[in-house]
C-alpha cells in the first residue's frame, strides 16, 4: 500500500508536459468565454407546463416578512413629492431593483407642485368666547408636512360659517329651499361623492370666501385629510407634453394654467374640530335626509377667522423603472404600475403597493435566476407626485405616447395595495376573464383555504369589477390618454387614516393587515395577470366582455337617462360589430392556442392576432378629445364634467346631457345625438382594429 501511493504521489505531482498544460489552458479558456457570452438559454415558454411551473414557483415564493421588511423600510420617514425624503425613497426603490440584478433605469422631469406656508384657524362664538382650532395632528414630528390643499391659493377670510353637507348642487338647492345662502360666508363640507376640488368650486360658484373640508369617522377623529383641489392631471405647465429640463413651459399666470386651480382658498379639517364648529351653528335646522346629526347649519352666529398662505415650486420628480427584456416579443410591454410618494408616511397609501411591487420583482428575479425569461417585455414603474394629480405617470406617458400606442399590451396597477378586509378590482373590461381565472389561484388572506375568486363570490357584493372612469390614480392617463387596457387592484375600499399623520407602518400592523396576508395576496393576483399578459403566446383577452358591458350596462342605462327625441341606434350597430369582432377573434384565438408547434406561420398569425388584441383599446380614443377637455381622448371611460351625473360611461355623452339643460330643446337634443354618433364611430373603429381589415 505505501509503494501503491508512493507512486500515486509522484503522478500527481510530477510536472506535465508544456504542449498539455497549453492545451488544457486553452480549453479552459474556450469553456470560459462561451460560458461568459453564450449563457445557458432560458427555457421556451411554449410549453404550458414550463409556464405554469413558473407560476407556480412565482406563488409559493412569498414571503410576509419581506414585504412588511419592506414597508417598514418605505415609511420610516414623510416623502411628500419633491423633498429630499422623497428622492432617498427613489433611491431606495432603485438600489433594490439594482440589488435583484435588474436593468433599471429612471425618468426625470420637472413640475409644478404645492406646498404650505402657514395657516390659522380661529372660532368666534357668540357668547364671546374665542377658540384657537388646532390645524395638524398631535402625533406628527417635525418632518411631516401640514395639512393643506395643494394648489388652493393663499387667502384669508373673516366670516360665517355655514354647513353644505357634501356641497353637491342638490345640497345647495336644499339650503335654497331654507332660505340659506352662503355668498361671504365660510362653508364646512364633509366628504362624500365630490372630489374635493370640485366641492371648492362649486362653494366658489355660489360666491363662498374659503372651504374648510373635513372627513368622517369614529376614530382617529384628530386627522386631517390633505389633497390636491387642481383640476386635471399632469403637470399644470406642460398641459399635454411632457416637462421634460429645458422643454416648453407655460407662464404661472397663463389662463390654461390658472383656471386649473380654484379661486379661493381651502383647507383640511378634523372630524374633531368640525364638530366643534357645527355644535354652535343656529339659523335653519339641516334637512332631515343629510343624516348628520348637525342642528342648524348657520350661517352663524360663529365667525371664522380663517387664513392660509401656500407657494407653488417648479422641481424635479423621479420615475424609476425595472426592466425585463422580453425573449420572443421583446417590443411587446406589460406595465406594472404604483406611486411612491406619500402625503405622509405613506404606509397604505402609497407604499402597501410599493412594498408588493418590490417583492413582485423580487420574486422575477428568482424566476430569472432559474432561467425563465418573459415572451414580452415587463415594466416595473415607480412613479412620482402622483398625490399632486398623477403627474409623473402623465408626464411619462405623454413623452412615449407613440411607443406605448404601438407597443403597450397592458397597464396593471396598484395604488393603495391594502386598506382593509375584501377583495376590489377596477379594468377595462376585456380583462374580465383573466382576473376571475387569477384569482381561482390566490389563496384568500382571511378565509383560507379558499380562494380569493371563492370569497369574492360568496360576499354580499359579489363578482363586481369596477370600470375606469376616474381620475383617482396613475391608470387615468394610460387609460384616458393613451388607450392602454389597464387594471387597478386593491384590498378593503376605505381606511380611516386617508391622508393623514397616522397612515404609518403602525397602523398597519394594528389594524390594516397585521400579519401581511393581504400583501401576499396582492402581490400574487398583480404579478400573475403580468405573467399571463407577459408569457402566455395569445394575449388573454376577451372583447366579448366588453361588447356585452357596453349593451347591457351602458346602452340600456342610457336608454334609462334619456327623453326621447335622441336615437339610439348608431350604439346599437356599432356594439354589434364589435361582438361580432368579439367571437371572430376568440374563435382564431382557440385554433391558434392549440398549435403548439412553432412554425413561421404560426408565429406570425399568432404575431397578428395580439396586435389586433393589443390595438382594439386604441380604437375608443377620438383625437378631438372631450369637449373642452381635450386630455381626456376616451370615449367610453372618462371622468364626466358634472361629477354629479347618473353616468359614470360614455362622459362625453354625460357632458352633453348636463349642458343640454342650458340649451334649448331641440339644441340639447342635437348635441346629445352628436355625442352618441362620436361614441358609435369610437366602438366601430375599436371593431375595425380588432378584424385588423381594411373597409
Amino acid at each position: 500500500m505505501a509503494e501503491a501511493f508512493s507512486k500515486a504521489t509522484t503522478i500527481f505531482t510530477s510536472k506535465p508536459p508544456p504542449m498539455l498544460t497549453f492545451v488544457l489552458l486553452l480549453v479552459l479558456c474556450i469553456l470560459g468565454f462561451y460560458t461568459l457570452h453564450y449563457p445557458r438559454p432560458a427555457e421556451s415558454l411554449s410549453n404550458p407546463e414550463t409556464a405554469l411551473r413558473y407560476r407556480q414557483i412565482f406563488l409559493s415564493s412569498a414571503t410576509n416578512h419581506t414585504l412588511a421588511s419592506y414597508l417598514r423600510a418605505l415609511t420610516l420617514h414623510p416623502h411628500l413629492a419633491g423633498t429630499k425624503a422623497s428622492l432617498d425613497t427613489a433611491n431606495y426603490v432603485l438600489s433594490n431593483f439594482k440589488e435583484m440584478g435588474l436593468e433599471t433605469r429612471t425618468a426625470e422631469y420637472t413640475a409644478l407642485l404645492s406646498y404650505p406656508v402657514q395657516s390659522s384657524l380661529s372660532a368666534h362664538f357668540s357668547d364671546g368666547k374665542v377658540v384657537d382650532l388646532p390645524l395638524a395632528e398631535l402625533t406628527e414630528s417635525a418632518n411631516v408636512v401640514r395639512p393643506y390643499h395643494a394648489y388652493s391659493p393663499s387667502g384669508s377670510a373673516h366670516a360665517k360659517a355655514v354647513f353644505v353637507n357634501h356641497g353637491t348642487d342638490e345640497d345647495y338647492f336644499a339650503l335654497r329651499k331654507l332660505g340659506v345662502n352662503v355668498s361671504g360666508c365660510v362653508v364646512i363640507a364633509r366628504k362624500g361623492g365630490l372630489p374635493r376640488g370640485v366641492v371648492v368650486r362649486k362653494a366658489e360658484a355660489h360666491g363662498a370666501l374659503a372651504v374648510l373640508l373635513y372627513a368622517e369617522g369614529d376614530k382617529f377623529r384628530k386627522g386631517f385629510e390633505r389633497g390636491t383641489v387642481m383640476s386635471g392631471v399632469g403637470d399644470p405647465l406642460s398641459p399635454g407634453w411632457a416637462g421634460v429640463d429645458g422643454g416648453e413651459r407655460l407662464d404661472l399666470e397663463d389662463s390654461e394654467v390658472l383656471k386649473r386651480f380654484p379661486r379661493i382658498p381651502s383647507m383640511p379639517l378634523s372630524a374633531e374640530a368640525a364638530e366643534t364648529i357645527l355644535g354652535s351653528l343656529g339659523g335653519a335646522q339641516s334637512p332631515p335626509e343629510w343624516s348628520t346629526g348637525v342642528g342648524g347649519v348657520g350661517p352663524g352666529p360663529t365667525m371664522l377667522n380663517f387664513t392660509y398662505q401656500g407657494e407653488k415650486r417648479v422641481v424635479t420628480i423621479h420615475n424609476v423603472f425595472a426592466v425585463i427584456r422580453g425573449l420572443e416579443e421583446p417590443d411587446r410591454y406589460v406595465l406594472l404600475g404604483n406611486h411612491r410618494d406619500a402625503w405622509t408616511y405613506g404606509a397604505v397609501d402609497p407604499n402597501s403597493g410599493t412594498a408588493a411591487l418590490l417583492d413582485i420583482a423580487r420574486r422575477y428575479a428568482l424566476l430569472m435566476r432559474l432561467r425563465w425569461k418573459p415572451r414580452r417585455t415587463i415594466f416595473l414603474c415607480s412613479w412620482d407626485a402622483e398625490e399632486f394629480g398623477m403627474i409623473g405617470s402623465t408626464e411619462w406617458v405623454e413623452q412615449n405616447l407613440v411607443n406605448l400606442g404601438s407597443k403597450a399590451v397592458a397597464y396593471l396597477n396598484v395604488d393603495c395595495a391594502v386598506q382593509g378586509p375584501g377583495f376590489f378590482v377596477g379594468a377595462t373590461p376585456q380583462l374580465d376573464n383573466l382576473i376571475l381565472e387569477v384569482t381561482k389561484k390566490v389563496k384568500d388572506p382571511d378565509s383560507e383555504p379558499a380562494t380569493v375568486y371563492e370569497k369574492w363570490v360568496a360576499s354580499n357584493a359579489g363578482i363586481n369589477i369596477q370600470r375606469l372612469g376616474g381620475v383617482d390614480s396613475d391608470f387615468a392617463p394610460f387609460v384616458q390618454h393613451a388607450g392602454v387596457p389597464s387594471v387597478d387592484i386593491y384590498y378593503g375600499r376605505d381606511f380611516p387614516v386617508y391622508h393623514t399623520a397616522f397612515d404609518s407602518y403602525s397602523w398597519m400592523t394594528n389594524y390594516g393587515d397585521p400579519l401581511f396576508r393581504r400583501h401576499v395576496a396582492v402581490a400574487g393576483i398583480w404579478g400573475l395577470l403580468a405573467l399571463h399578459l407577459a408569457d402566455d403566446s395569445i394575449i388573454p383577452f376577451n372583447y366579448l366582455s366588453y361588447a356585452e358591458q357596453l349593451q347591457q350596462a351602458y346602452k340600456d342605462a342610457l336608454s334609462k337617462v334619456l327623453n326621447g327625441g335622441v336615437s339610439l341606434y348608431p350604439l346599437t350597430t356599432s356594439i354589434q360589430e364589435l361582438a361580432s369582432a368579439a367571437k371572430e377573434a376568440e374563435a382564431e384565438a382557440k385554433i391558434l392556442r392549440q398549435q403548439e408547434t412553432t412554425g413561421d406561420s404560426v408565429v406570425l398569425k399568432k404575431r397578428a392576432l395580439n396586435d389586433r388584441l393589443m390595438l382594439a383599446e386604441r380604437g375608443f380614443l377620438d383625437a378631438d378629445g372631450l369637449q373642452g377637455r381635450q386630455w381626456f381622448k376616451h370615449l367610453i371611460y372618462g371622468p364626466p364634467s358634472d361629477y354629479e351625473s347618473k353616468l359614470v360611461f360614455f362622459p362625453g355623452v354625460a357632458d352633453a346631457i348636463s349642458r343640454s339643460s342650458r340649451m334649448s330643446r331641440k339644441e340639447g337634443q342635437a348635441a346629445i345625438q352628436h355625442e352618441i354618433w362620436r361614441a358609435a364611430r369610437a366602438i366601430e373603429r375599436a371593431a375595425r382594429a380588432l378584424k385588423g381589415e381594411l373597409t
